[in-house]
């Protein structure tokens, strides 16, 4: 509960102690899992001392057992291993330290921590964490490799020979950290997240040279898988041996058997790259050859034929064709032109015949009014009417004399 104070009226620091321990007391006994860190056994001491840490968030706390208590499980449980502890928290009000009393430590079997790391398992899976569309592919010749290894250790120098070994030129970011006990996983983590934050590391290696399944406990972590998952740049895991499986091995982007099986898989090897090349390039030639010599006997086969020994040959057959078919059509349309002047003459004579002029000129007259129309009848005229006379040379004025 909230206490009321002021700057004005604040609490002793005696006060706040006494009210935090009675908070504590409250608490009540707990069970506790964490990795043993620090064992303090002193000859003929009735008090065990030891630090309980939690390996996944770096956070640990005291604990403080009657010595018949860990001389339960003192011949099965050292630093490093991983216990269940029942204890009440307890406040010591004058030093303000909280600590944990054991009443009973129980050792976590491998059973237990295999299936621990199994349900931890399914439950990353099924978020999707292992999924195959999330693997980044690692780039093909990378310039700067991020490598995470135990120092001066066997993984790192597998790694770096065998590395240089295949391209000489490829460079390392390395980063030592402990790659087993309570220190681990934080250190790997943050080791990760820097190499992940170098724009120019392409590709991050996490080695370690195997080990017994307690060994290999961090690279199992729930921290270190969502951390490798959120990666930006490519995570190969070189973890242990064959046989050897941690998590991070279905997290990341690629698994290798060994650190030395990830230094082949992650850096071409520039003799056989050389070798591929003078491959591709003897293929590439032949190919060349190939298409040269196919088109040369194309080339020589045209020229034999005979319409490319003899060029002119086809226009000269092809010049008498021409003659022959102007000539026919010269015939064709002298023809038609003959035919159609024989019709025309015909058709103008018979215009001719039927003509009023021919008519004239056999001696006829045309009688027109001096409206010009024609008179076809005598009763058409009145007697003294003035007409004209038209005949074949011209016209010429008549008089109606009268008429019966």
């Amino acid at each position: 509960m909230g206490l009321n104070t002021s700057a004005e009226a604040p609490l002793p620091v005696g006060e706040v102690s006494r009210l935090i321990g009675g908070w504590i007391d409250r608490l009540g006994a707990v069970w506790v899992e964490g990795q043993i860190t620090q064992l303090s056994r002193r000859p003929g001491a009735g008090v065990v001392f030891l630090t309980l840490r939690d390996p996944s968030y770096d956070i640990s706390v005291s604990v403080t057992c009657y010595r018949q208590v860990f001389d339960a499980v003192a011949d099965v449980v050292s630093e490093g291993a991983r216990v269940v502890v029942h204890a009440k928290p307890e406040w010591y009000a004058p030093r303000g330290q909280l600590s944990l009393r054991a009443a009973e430590i129980r050792p976590v079997g491998i059973g237990e921590l295999l299936a621990r790391l199994e349900q931890l398992k399914r439950t990353l899976g099924a978020e999707g964490l292992f999924a195959l569309d999330r693997k980044k592919p690692l780039p093909f010749l990378p310039q700067l490799i991020g490598l995470v290894c135990g120092r001066a250790s066997a993984a790192e120098r597998d790694v770096l020979e065998n590395a240089r070994r295949r391209w000489p030129a490829v460079r390392f970011e390395v980063r030592n950290v402990a790659v087993q006990g309570v220190r681990a996983v934080s250190q790997v983590v943050q080791a990760v997240k820097e190499l992940d934050e170098q724009p120019d590391v392409d590709v991050i290696i996490v080695a370690r040279g195997g080990g017994s399944v307690e060994d290999l406990l961090p690279f199992s972590d729930e921290q270190l898988v969502r951390t490798v998952a959120d990666c930006r740049t490519p995570v190969v895991s070189a973890i242990g041996h064959e046989p050897d499986s941690p998590l991070l091995d279905l997290v990341a982007d690629l698994r290798a058997s060994t650190p030395t099986d990830a230094a082949k898989k992650v850096v071409p090897d520039v003799g056989e790259e050389l070798d591929r090349v003078r491959s591709l390039s003897d293929r590439a030639l032949r190919t060349l050859r190939g298409l040269l010599e196919r088109e040369e006997r194309g080339l020589a086969h045209a020229l034999h034929r005979r319409v490319m020994e003899h060029p002119h040959r086809i226009v000269e057959e092809r010049e008498h064709e021409t003659d022959a078919l102007v000539a026919r059509s010269r015939r064709v349309l002298g023809h038609l032109l003959d035919r159609a002047d024989s019709e025309l003459s015909h058709t103008r004579a018979r215009v001719v015949s039927l003509s009023p002029a021919a008519t004239l000129e056999r001696g006829y007259a045309v009688l027109q009014r001096a409206d010009g129309a024609v008179v076809r009848a005598p009763g058409e005229v009145t007697a003294g009417e003035e007409l004209r006379a038209r005949v074949a040379e011209g016209d010429f004025p008549v008089t109606v004399v009268g008429h019966e």
